[in-house]
């Protein structure tokens, strides 16, 4: 489903963990592979200096995911100076990324807002996939566990629908993606519509389930026209509760959501919802761009 990561970490995310598991990496479909990390520049005088020491140091902490590249797989390692945000992007469109992993720090629940500082940058700004991992969904995993996982990161997505046109948007990205890749890593995918008791939309269908259920199986027909396996939920009650429900029980491997500016999925942009799914979920989320990212 991707073939070109940029895998960008503070240190402190956990993602450094990951120059580790190159070979499951590439067995998860990628085949370029690049690690960056951003040192900020030196203020203790009047004119702000690069930090060689740290970027040697950056350099060398992350040189062990060349140590055991697979065949037909290309890592390359990039540390720079300045600020984050504009190396990031500046190397996504460098490296020629089609996902970019970013991990979600969690010292404070300001900090923990996705759509905050450096990542609202970039989101507004690259028009690529966000794979967004949690430090502890990490730091938790033995070696072998974390191999195990990193092989199957986009193997099965819970995809919350609801009917919006961001929902549609969503679908039409994730066929395309598979549609585009002989042998796609994405194998599965669980379509969970969620009835919020609180929607006034929703409440005005007379037989709100019979509907969802009528939309989500012509959704599923387009899914399984690019040969995915697809499953159906609905569901009823408040969309963030119950979408993480749904990701407790099934057998998924992360949770795709899109930007967008309609219902329950469109609170999957802002920050506080974001932030709320993401301390308390320990799935990765896959975010789509919008069409105007």
């Amino acid at each position: 489903m991707f073939k070109r990561a940029l895998i960008c970490t503070d240190f402190e995310d956990g993602l450094q963990r990951l120059v580790h598991f190159v070979p499951s990496l590439a067995a998860s479909g990628l085949e370029q592979i690049t690690f960056f990390h951003n040192v900020s520049l030196l203020a203790d005088r009047e004119i702000p200096r690069v930090d060689t020491e740290q970027i040697e140091a950056a350099r060398e902490q992350l040189s062990a995911a060349q140590q055991s590249v697979p065949d037909g797989v290309v890592v390359e390692i990039e540390v720079q100076s300045g600020k984050a945000a504009d190396n990031i992007i500046k190397v996504a469109k460098s490296s020629g990324a089609d996902i970019l992993f970013l991990g979600m720090p969690t010292r404070s629940i300001l900090n923990e807002k996705l759509f905050g500082s450096t990542t609202l940058g970039i989101a507004k700004q690259v028009d690529l996939p966000l794979m967004i991992l949690r430090p502890q969904l990490i730091a938790t995993y033995r070696e072998q566990e974390l191999a195990l996982r990193t092989q199957h990161l986009f193997q099965y997505f819970l995809l919350p629908y609801d009917g919006s046109e961001s929902a549609k948007q969503l679908i039409q990205q994730v066929k395309e993606r598979a549609a585009a890749i002989a042998d796609c890593e994405l194998e599965q995918c669980l379509l969970c519509w969620v009835i919020d008791d609180s929607s006034r939309r929703e409440l005005q269908v007379p037989d709100p389930v019979g509907h969802a259920e009528a939309e989500l199986e012509s959704v599923r027909d387009e899914l399984e026209s690019v040969g995915l396996k697809v499953s159906l939920e609905v569901r009823q009650g408040n969309p963030l509760e119950e979408i993480l429900k749904s990701a407790e029980v099934n057998d998924i491997t992360a949770i795709a959501v899109r930007s967008g500016s309609s219902s329950f999925i469109a609170r999957l942009s802002v920050p506080s919802f974001t932030s709320a799914l993401l301390r308390s979920s320990w799935h990765p989320i896959v975010r789509f761009p919008s069409e105007h990212s």
